[in-house]
């Protein structure tokens, strides 16, 4: 069974932008429960913030978090995909640059949807006969996991 890239992207994105504050932007990654956030907007994606990036370029070069501009610190080596592409062909390109997620693009280039890894994990569990099968069984005995 074939999965397209928009069966299981995040499809409610927020972004910020590339003049916010680095505290602006770890701020928001706490409220949304994220680790990371695509810089820009939906139609002039610039960048990716990782929680990583703040980790590495501003906490351990001692810098101010309220100083620090998101474009001073940014991932701006875009790798995406497309909403139309296989599952399969966005691993591909995943494992190929090592990252651990990916904007998703429609075919006019609008950010449409973010995968990530733990997308994919979901997704594989689920499609596991081994994993439904147990799902299906505690489904069928009323059992509350």
């Amino acid at each position: 069974m074939t999965v397209l890239v928009s069966e299981i992207m995040a499809k409610a994105l927020e972004f910020i932008s590339p003049d916010a504050t680095v505290q602006d932007a770890a701020t928001l990654m706490g409220e949304l429960d994220v680790g990371a956030l695509p810089v820009g907007s939906a139609d002039d994606l610039v960048g990716i913030l990782t929680d990583r990036d703040i980790l590495f370029r501003v906490v351990a070069e001692g810098g101010d978090n309220t100083r620090v501009r998101v474009r001073d610190v940014m991932s701006s080596a875009l790798f995406s995909c497309r909403d139309t592409d296989t599952l399969a062909t966005a691993m591909d390109i995943m494992g190929a640059y090592h990252v651990r997620r990916l904007p998703v693009l429609d075919e006019g280039g609008l950010v449409v949807g973010w995968l990530t890894l733990s997308d994919i994990s979901r997704r594989m569990l689920l499609d596991t006969d081994t994993i439904r099968e147990a799902l299906s069984e505690l489904s069928a005995s009323g059992q509350d996991v």
